[in-house]
């Protein structure tokens, strides 16, 4: 008889080693959300102490993101072949170290550097995580699950929302990056000792020591022992990308990196610039600080509602809607710029566009199957990131150009509106 991890993982209660699994995953993510967005936080500070302009701070913005692109392309396939912990641990690692050494720039130069290099961890990191839940979660619930590890993104960027609101004005924003540097690198021992590796991994390499290390993990998750790995053909040693545009995948492949290519524009030029264009619309530095705070507490709520109705209703279906609508309400931004309502439209935005685009994520982890799950993870990523570094790219040129919120929002409603209906459209017979 065949052994079949996922029946076994549908049909069995969930486990102690399957929620911590997913704990990890979701801290993990935290940490990405505090890694991204403390830029975010820091750049008006930056801005006024080394008095550059939009254009220069929206080149830092895209530095990250081309990073995080890059390592979401290049460093997070490697997890179909050396493993996703592996993958994770190393993520974590670059991570911490760059981010604390940000901490220490002293030029725009400097600070490019430093953020590319972040980036290629935080890009890595948002692959393997998403990868590593969906294979340890019963299908049932398994969008809900994977929804729920990237939210802690947002979390993360609350919580370095808090902090900076704290720390920027008494200890400057150099502090910001040496704790969200220590933060990151305390992960990196319980990822070495209490994440688990992908059942489905060591079935698939049978690296040594194998069936030794996942009858642990079976025996943790209350599943009879293996006598011996099945019998498999060896992989090909080539990191299978080609497989993204093969027949069965080229259609959905390619609507998937179109969706995710404007979500991304959409959702990293609102994140990069909420804090200064509400700062230039009136708001307090320290309330401009709170809207994306807000924006991001939206965000939470968003990705846990998506997740529940995914599961429900069904991907195309809900994240669809859930993206057109958020293209509308950003059209309309304009009409509650100056009123008391505007920080409650900021957590709607973020409702909608991080949980469209978050379950984008879990989308693509159905999509493709266990042999280059993480590959085609990380290729959805990375040209989501695309989008994600034309997107504050193209903002800092149109603030730099005199466009003030109203209108930039109106600009960014068109690739949110696009990837809603694009989304629905997704041409796969494993998504519904």
């Amino acid at each position: 008889m065949t052994f079949n991890p996922k029946a076994l993982i549908d049909k069995n209660p969930m486990t102690g080693l399957q929620y911590s699994t997913i704990f990890i995953c979701f801290l993990m993510n935290l940490l990405d959300g505090i890694d991204v967005s403390v830029i975010s936080y820091t750049a008006p500070a930056i801005a006024k102490a080394w008095d550059i302009s939009p254009q220069a701070l929206g080149t830092v913005f895209s530095a990250g993101l081309f990073g995080m692109t890059i390592g979401a392309l290049f460093l997070a396939p490697f997890a179909d072949k050396i493993g996703r912990k592996s993958i994770i641990l190393i993520s974590g690692i670059i991570m911490g170290v760059c981010i604390y050494l940000t901490s220490y720039a002293a030029s725009i130069t400097e600070l490019l550097i430093y953020r590319f290099l972040s980036g290629l961890g935080i890009g890595s990191m948002l692959a393997s995580t998403a990868s590593l839940t969906s294979e340890y979660t019963p299908n049932k619930t398994r969008d809900f699950w994977v929804s729920f590890v990237v939210s802690g993104y947002p979390i993360g960027a609350v919580i370095a929302g808090l902090v900076a609101a704290k720390v920027i004005p008494t200890e400057g924003w150099h502090q910001m990056f040496l704790i969200a540097g220590i933060a990151s690198m305390f992960s990196v021992p319980l990822i070495l000792f209490f994440l688990s590796e992908s059942i489905d991994f060591y079935l698939r390499t049978q690296p040594q020591n194998a069936l030794e290390k996942l009858n642990k993990i079976l025996a943790k998750m209350n599943i009879q022992s293996l006598e011996s790995l099945p019998i498999i053909d060896k992989i090909k040693s080539k990191l299978p990308v080609g497989q993204l545009l093969k027949t069965d995948f080229r259609k959905p492949t390619l609507q998937l990196w179109a969706a995710l290519f404007m979500a991304f524009a959409a959702l990293f030029f609102l994140t990069s610039w909420i804090p200064k264009l509400t700062k230039d619309a009136g708001l307090s530095e320290k309330l401009a600080i709170y809207s994306l705070a807000v924006f991001n507490i939206g965000a939470f709520f968003g990705i846990i509602t998506q997740g529940y109705f995914s599961s429900k209703y069904g991907l195309k279906k809900t994240l669809g809607l859930i993206l057109v609508l958020t293209g509308v309400l950003m059209a309309s931004f304009g009409l509650f710029v100056g009123s008391d309502v505007i920080l409650l439209v900021l957590a709607l935005l973020g409702f909608g566009i991080q949980g469209g685009f978050v379950g984008l994520y879990a989308l693509s982890a159905r999509l493709y199957p266990t042999e280059f799950r993480t590959t085609g993870v990380g290729w959805a990523m990375g040209a989501g990131r695309l989008g994600g570094i034309v997107g504050p790219l193209i903002g800092g040129l149109l603030i730099g150009a005199g466009l003030g919120i109203a209108t930039n929002f109106l600009i960014f409603a068109v690739p949110a509106l696009l990837s809603g209906l694009i989304t629905a459209k997704i041409d796969s017979k494993e998504i519904s």
